[in-house]
């Protein structure tokens, strides 16, 4: 297998990004089959994660369903945001099996990705207004005119909630909005999964349970299946239906299921990470 590591991510503050070497739809809006319903939009078997000798994570099988709000959570330097990275496809799994929508291991040179993601801290290109921002998947996967691409990033704007900022630039954002800003780009494309990197991480209380408010509204109204990284109890508690917990010794799931009954898990990692208890409490 090849273990070659892919470019890493483009910093937060980034010029704009040269045209991609990737395989562009020739169609003006490129359109997907929907995902079988009867069937998980996401499956993972058997999969291990890390680079060379150093394994981060291993045996990790679990599965998402339609339409679900699910959580992968987990300590600090247990690898959630990393094995976020595996799903999408920016590094190759050390073993086992990745099946996005029926479209088997996501492959970011063979087309149109199926799923949408929000990065860590929104990851918004600072020189680009936040509707250029929300145009780039339109205009890398789409064969549309300009002035279309514009109404389409406004029209998406507008769903989170920022309908004036288009001709802002991301520094003129509070925090909160440019994390609604990086959800309207994940949701450019119209797919049917995103995947969403601590969105409320960083975001005073109020400002979180406006957040997950949000993106528990739009799983519902759009049908939107969303995979969430998080530490955020809080936001587990409101909108997650089913996690996946990861440790970090254990380097392996630990526990998966309803947070709300894994609150009193048997596994006292499990039950004191849900109590933020420390180890020697």
């Amino acid at each position: 297998m090849d273990t070659a590591r892919p470019t890493p991510l483009a910093p937060h503050e980034s010029p704009k990004p040269a045209p991609s070497p990737l395989i562009r739809v020739n169609r003006a809006m490129a359109r997907r089959e929907r995902a079988n319903p009867d069937k998980p939009i996401l499956q993972v078997k058997g999969l291990a994660i890390g680079w060379g000798d150093v394994v981060l994570q291993k045996d990790l099988t679990f599965d998402v369903q339609s339409g679900e709000v699910f959580g992968i959570l987990g300590g600090s330097g247990a690898g959630k945001s990393t094995l976020m990275r595996f799903l999408i496809g920016l590094e190759q799994p050390l073993q086992g099996e990745i099946d996005v929508a029926g479209y088997g291991f996501p492959d970011l040179e063979a087309g149109l990705p199926p799923f949408g993601v929000m990065f860590q801290g929104g990851a918004l290109f600072g020189s680009l207004t936040v509707g250029e921002n929300v145009s780039l998947p339109l205009e890398e996967w789409t064969d549309l005119p300009d002035d279309a691409i514009a109404a389409i990033a406004r029209a998406k704007l507008k769903l989170l909630g920022l309908g004036g900022a288009a001709d802002k630039f991301p520094a003129e954002l509070s925090g909160g909005m440019r994390k609604r800003a990086a959800i309207a780009r994940a949701l450019a494309l119209e797919p049917e999964l995103v995947f969403l990197d601590e969105p409320s991480a960083g975001l005073d209380p109020v400002m979180a349970a406006d957040l997950d408010e949000l993106i528990s509204t739009l799983s519902k109204s759009l049908g939107l299946t969303v995979v969430l990284v998080t530490h955020e109890l809080a936001s587990i508690a409101r909108i997650a239906d089913r996690v996946v917990m990861l440790d970090k010794e254990a380097k392996t799931i630990i526990a998966i299921g309803d947070p709300r009954e894994l609150r009193d898990s048997e596994d006292s990692r499990v039950r004191d990470f849900f109590h933020r208890k420390s180890k020697e409490s």
